[in-house]
């Protein structure tokens, strides 16, 4: 008896995300390069294959597609340039939309951990529609960080025509653990003689949560918002310290609002790089005599937007540190375990691949682990310590305010 495909999901995932499954032929590097592959039960190239067959109701009723990182392995090692990523991200999207947000929930009831995760991705986008931000903090305390500053800076709150408007994020602005890192910015910032600025309680959430869990359209209302925003302060610039917000900002925001942002998006990384190469910024030797260090790329800054260069000259421009590649690095450079909302929907599986990135780290003997992401500092700082490694977790902007003349 023949096989006869089943087409249709295979054209509704090409007109969603571009992706023609067919040109799949199975050599499995997806799979091979996935740090969650042994946590799926369909793997990525199995994902694809039953893309190709039309097996949509397999795939609906998966676990699997909400364990992906989205870190994007898969894509780079790809030999004929597909994403499975963006396969996985636009199943998710036909879940929410179709199913889960319409009300079809009891689908889902049969496989506790499936139901469990759906659940805790629900309450975290009711949480985002309230109250703008991760957490369900009281919006207007996104600049609580800046009160253990020893000079809060002028303007930092919502000032008109300042030429940078620094987004901080919901990580950074409401999770006490990464707090150090929008405190050493802004204090290089004002050290630097920066017009900056910040959105303050006006600030909401990037909606990248959003936006790989398979809800991108309630995130257009903050995406406009946030953009909104930055037209009303007058500002020729965000940066950001955030490569996820980095990777909305710069990637989808210009899909959904299109003309409207006639202004530069920078990482943090970038603009730094750029500051010290002007002079702006001079770095003295690092105070703590030679150490070894290395450096983590976070996926949504490396492989997602391509910034490898910027925070490895940052790092090489200072006298007194040993720098050292981790065994993966760049393209292929290993997840922190933080990305894909895998924190809201399987927690316990964070911790797991935070503790082989730390390996790497101990691998090179470093002393000082360097990244450039408030979700990566926290996952590696908890995998750090849950493992009793002697390893320090800091973020460029952090290592900057230290070595900054």
């Amino acid at each position: 008896m023949a096989i006869i495909p089943r087409t249709e999901l295979a054209k509704k995932i090409r007109e969603l995300a571009g992706e023609n499954v067919y040109l799949c032929y199975q050599c499995q590097e997806c799979t091979t390069s996935c740090p969650m592959a042994e946590y799926m039960d369909y793997r990525p190239a199995q994902v694809m294959r039953l893309v190709q067959f039309g097996l949509e109701d397999r795939l609906i009723g998966s676990s699997g597609i909400w364990r992906c990182l989205t870190c994007e392995n898969c894509g780079e090692h790809c030999p004929n340039s597909l994403h499975p990523r963006e396969v996985i991200e636009t199943m998710r999207y036909m879940v929410m939309q179709y199913h889960y947000l319409d009300g079809d929930r009891d689908r889902f009831e049969s496989r506790e951990d499936l139901a469990k995760g759906l659940r805790a991705l629900s309450m975290l986008r009711e949480r985002l529609e309230t109250y703008h931000n991760i957490s369900g903090d009281d919006n207007s305390g996104r600049l609580i960080w800046s009160t253990n500053l020893a000079h809060v800076p002028e303007g930092l709150d919502r000032k008109k025509g300042a030429e940078v408007i620094y987004y901080v994020g919901c990580v950074s602005s409401l999770f006490p653990m990464t707090y150090g890192i929008p405190q050493s910015f802004v204090t290089v910032l004002e050290r630097a003689g920066v017009d900056f600025t910040t959105m303050g309680g006006d600030e909401w959430c990037c909606g990248y949560p959003l936006l790989i869990g398979g809800m991108r359209d309630q995130a257009v209302e903050m995406i406009h918002h946030n953009v909104a925003m930055v037209k009303a302060l007058g500002a020729k610039r965000v940066v950001m310290t955030c490569p996820s917000c980095y990777h909305s900002w710069s990637h989808i925001y210009p899909e959904i609002v299109g003309d409207e942002m006639d202004f530069q998006v920078m990482h943090a990384t970038e603009f730094l790089a750029e500051l010290i190469e002007k002079g702006t910024i001079t770095l003295k030797e690092w105070p703590r005599g030679q150490m070894v260090v290395t450096y983590h790329d976070p996926c949504d800054l490396g492989r997602k937007s391509g910034v490898y260069d910027a925070p490895r000259q940052i790092i090489h421009s200072i006298p007194g540190l040993e720098f050292r590649e981790m065994a993966s690095y760049r393209t292929n450079a290993l997840c922190c375990g933080g990305g894909g909302n895998l924190e809201s929907f399987d927690p316990s599986l964070v911790s797991e691949v935070a503790r082989r990135r730390i390996g790497e780290a101990q691998e090179v003997e470093a002393r000082l682990l360097i990244s450039a992401c408030p979700q990566c500092e926290r996952t590696l700082t908890k995998a750090a310590r849950a493992n009793k490694v002697r390893i320090r977790v800091m973020d460029v902007a952090q290592l900057v305010e230290q070595v900054m003349e």
